[in-house]
């Protein structure tokens, strides 16, 4: 799922981590992607990828359904591209259904979730 912010690129990040943690989410990784690029002497657009989570949501999940721990935490990618801001993640449905586990009342919350935090922010 892909969003434009209605914020700048720096901005966007912090609304988001903001968000995430007011939600009761963990922030475990804030990956500067550019800044590792440039570390290599490559050049990227500036790119931000979140990983978060909640653990007594995730670990129930993984529990249930132990290959799900592949796809957890969450994260969600930001970038910035012509002066706009975007903001996406995978559809944790659509993740599922390569488990076969989209059945599970669980998935629909973490999409929920995911939606909800990006769309403080578009």
């Amino acid at each position: 799922m892909e969003k434009e912010s209605k914020y700048g690129y720096t901005e966007t990040i912090a609304r988001l981590s903001k968000a995430i943690t007011d939600a009761g989410n963990t922030i475990f990784a804030t990956i500067d992607q550019a800044k590792a690029a440039e570390g290599v002497g490559l050049q990227l657009r500036p790119t931000t990828l979140i990983v978060f989570g909640n653990p007594k949501g995730g670990t129930p999940l993984m529990d249930a359904h132990p290959l799900f721990a592949l796809e957890l935490p969450l994260k969600i990618i930001v970038w910035e591209d012509g002066g706009m801001t975007f903001v996406a993640y995978e559809s944790m449905f659509d993740v599922a259904k390569r488990y076969d586990i989209e059945d599970d009342p669980r998935i629909a919350t973490l999409d929920k979730a995911l939606d909800a935090l990006t769309s403080s922010i578009s």
